[in-house]
C-alpha cells in the first residue's frame, strides 16, 4: 500500500510538473490518466 501511495504521490507531483512547463490542455487529463493506471497497476501488486 506504501508503494501505491508513493506511486501516486510522484505521480501526482510529475502532473504538477507538467503543468507548471507547458500547461498543454490535452496532456493534462491524459497525464491524470496515466498517473491513476500506473497506481491502480502497483496496488494490485
Amino acid at each position: 500500500m506504501t508503494q501505491a501511495v508513493r506511486t501516486i504521490q510522484d505521480g501526482y507531483l510529475g502532473l504538477k510538473l507538467l503543468l507548471e512547463v507547458n500547461g498543454d490542455r490535452i496532456l493534462v487529463p491524459s497525464a491524470i490518466g496515466a498517473a491513476l493506471v500506473i497506481g491502480a497497476h502497483f496496488a494490485t501488486v
